[in-house]
């Protein structure tokens, strides 16, 4: 069966029904497809009811499998954990329609998306690597996305026909990437440390002084709105964005490098999920989780765990 000219008719499967994918879902069925496919890890577990419930509300169709997904899709958008990026092509690889288009917006390494895109194309596939620039929420399915191999400039027009905003890298795999990874050695680096500064700064009872000082350094940036900002996306997503910064580490060991800083951000970020994983901050899944108004309750929260479990 060959995939239709017209992307709004498109069979389209989203691998990760997490936070993004069903973004993409919600974005595709108001754009008018019809054939919203998703498959997750967690589905036929004990965590999947909120996932088939917005499936259900939303007119996405669950799947059972990653082969069953790629039977059915003429796009297949894989967007999971990084250390999952590979897995998925493995998996989906064999199964895919022949020249059914493979969308890999996970935040990888340029290597690791160099051996996916040799599984998908060696299957028949058309493999794409896509970076994701900036957070998703405020901008949805326009947030900014290079694309990058052989079919990125095929691909890219037809992306936008379904409403992304998408535009091409490079024609070179690895180049999305990398221009991914290295912004993410500022940005998730970023999170990592104003969380520790303005931990410990909270423990000393300076945050103030702290917080003013930064003002007068940076002035353009609300440090308050900021840092509350920053630990609520790292106590929902750490464990997301450590995996991610685990993939920026091996990209800067691929130019030569000893990753100190990716290894150290990578480290803090999943601390960090391993407290929320563990309740300190509430319920995932209900308002009340990490979104207090002021970074400084949970900065209190983890100065609690780090005084009952020692330094981390």
């Amino acid at each position: 069966m060959s995939v239709p000219a017209i992307p709004l008719q498109w069979s389209i499967g989203l691998v990760g029904y997490g936070e993004v994918g069903r973004i993409l879902a919600e974005d595709l069925r108001a754009r008018g497809v019809e054939k919203v496919l998703a498959y997750d890890i967690k589905f036929g577990t004990a965590d999947d009811a909120p996932l088939l419930d917005h499936a259900a509300q939303t007119g996405v169709r669950p799947m059972t499998s990653h082969a069953f997904l790629a039977q059915a899709a003429d796009l297949v958008i894989s967007a999971v954990t990084a250390d999952q990026t590979l897995a998925v092509a493995v998996s989906a690889a064999p199964f895919l329609r022949p020249g059914a288009w493979f969308l890999d917006v996970n935040s990888a390494s340029p290597g690791t998306k160099i051996k996916a895109a040799g599984l998908i194309d060696g299957a028949g596939g058309r493999y794409v690597e896509g970076a994701v620039m900036t957070s998703i929420p405020p901008y949805r399915i326009r947030v900014p996305l290079l694309l990058g191999g052989v079919g990125a400039g095929e691909l890219a027009p037809l992306l936008n026909q379904l409403g992304f905003e998408a535009k091409v890298a490079s024609e070179k795999l690895g180049v999305a990437s990398a221009t991914k990874m290295c912004r993410s050695v500022m940005i998730k680096g970023l999170e990592a440390m104003v969380i520790e500064s303005f931990t410990v700064a909270r423990a000393h009872g300076v945050e103030d002084a702290v917080i003013a000082s930064l003002h007068e350094t940076f002035p353009s940036i609300d440090w308050e709105q900021q840092g509350s900002y920053f630990f609520q996306r790292v106590i929902e997503h750490g464990r997301r964005r450590s995996e991610e910064v685990r993939e920026v580490a091996a990209t800067v060991r691929e130019a030569g490098l000893t990753p100190w800083s990716a290894q150290g951000t990578a480290e803090r970020q999943a601390w960090v999920a391993d407290l929320a994983d563990a309740g300190l901050f509430g319920t995932r899944g209900t308002k009340e989780f990490a979104r207090s108004a002021d970074w400084r309750v949970e900065a209190d929260r983890i100065l609690a765990a780090a005084k009952s479990q020692g330094p981390k």
